[in-house]
């Protein structure tokens, strides 16, 4: 079967939601993805529970906050690569993630080894 771009993207959000409530026990409000050359963009809104924005209103707790939620997302990484594998049929090549403490926003991109995106045009 021959998968839309839309489809794979709508696929990796539903199973980035899922991972989320799985692995963190709960799950951020909206997800969307974008296929982008040999990327996969994941952007995650609503991350933050609001004793973390209590905590992120000092830069100790805010580098805290950030350097947590950053440790339980790379502990998931296989997982995460593995959804990637599973829907895209691409292997990761690395993985970047960060979260904002402002909007409580967390932004993952997955490098492709190959362009996944002239691959779907």
């Amino acid at each position: 079967m021959n998968m839309s771009k839309g489809y794979i993207e709508s696929e990796i959000s539903k199973a980035i939601t899922r991972w989320e409530k799985d692995f963190l026990g709960r799950g951020s409000i909206s997800v969307k993805t974008d296929i982008l050359r040999d990327m996969i963009i994941v952007v995650l809104q609503g991350i933050l529970t609001p004793a973390e924005y209590s905590v992120c209103e000092t830069k100790e707790g805010m580098l805290s906050v950030k350097r947590f939620r950053a440790e339980l997302v790379e502990s998931g990484i296989d997982s995460l690569k593995e959804i990637i594998l599973n829907i895209a049929g691409e292997e990761v090549k690395s993985f970047h993630s960060d979260i904002s403490t402002i909007t409580g926003e967390r932004i993952m991109v997955f490098t492709l080894f190959n362009d996944l995106g002239k691959k779907l045009t």
